[in-house]
């Protein structure tokens, strides 16, 4: 998905994301949408589909007659919500396994090919929403929609912070070989191996505990690593 392809309120969403984690905007600060109107030369509706989107991920907190104001993130909360999307993710590989369509295993092999592409051309932003379809396509062939709702609902609170692991060298590269991992386990049938292969996928560990603790630290003014 590029650019052409996304809502004004995406990719405002996208922008301001990027300030925050990036430290362009620092904690504590407002947010105007007078301001954002005129910087992004949008109107005001893109603008409030923006913030609720922002506020449901947790960068930004709405404080009534005061205004929106970026939030301050905790990197502790962060980890275990990642330890619990981990979880999420790991039992509908698991049913995914057991129950995916010939059609649905279709589209899981288009959407790795269309990641494919996207890692071709070096861009994390269109990797990240071409990641999207892939998980949406386990998600579904998981045949459960409770479960496929509460990952959903999960991923999206966590979307910026997935976004910026994928900002991370070598990521995206590392990304697309699970991904191929992920598949194979899940056509052939093996539920442990598709369980534990995206629960890996998706858990925050090793070096990449430690590069995704240093942006978030930078994002927060270097506040300490939780023991």
């Amino acid at each position: 998905m590029n650019g052409a392809k996304r809502s004004n309120a995406q990719r405002l969403r996208d922008s301001l994301e990027d300030d925050i984690i990036n430290g362009r905007r620092a904690p504590g600060e407002r947010l105007d949408p007078e301001a954002l109107a005129r910087q992004f030369n949008v109107s005001r509706t893109p603008i409030r589909e923006a913030i609720v989107q922002l506020t449901a991920s947790g960068l930004v907190t709405v404080s009534p007659k005061k205004g929106t104001f970026v939030a301050r993130v905790g990197v502790a909360q962060l980890i275990e919500m990642f330890e619990v999307m981990a979880e999420l993710e790991g039992m509908c590989g698991r049913l995914a396994a057991r129950r995916i369509t010939a059609e649905e295993l279709a589209a899981l092999h288009e959407a790795l090919t269309r990641c494919e592409a996207s890692a071709r051309q070096g861009d994390p932003d269109d990797y990240y929403y071409e990641n999207e379809r892939f998980h949406h396509c386990i998600y579904k062939a998981s045949h459960n929609g409770f479960l496929a709702d509460e990952a959903h609902q999960l991923k999206q609170r966590l979307k910026p912070y997935r976004r910026l692991q994928l900002q991370v060298r070598h990521r995206m590269g590392s990304s697309l070989s699970e991904h191929g991992e992920i598949v194979e386990a899940i056509e052939t049938g093996d539920s442990l191996r598709a369980e534990q292969a995206l629960r890996s996928h998706v858990l925050i560990q090793g070096e990449r505990f430690s590069d995704f603790v240093a942006s978030v630290q930078k994002l927060n003014g270097r506040e300490a690593m939780p023991g």
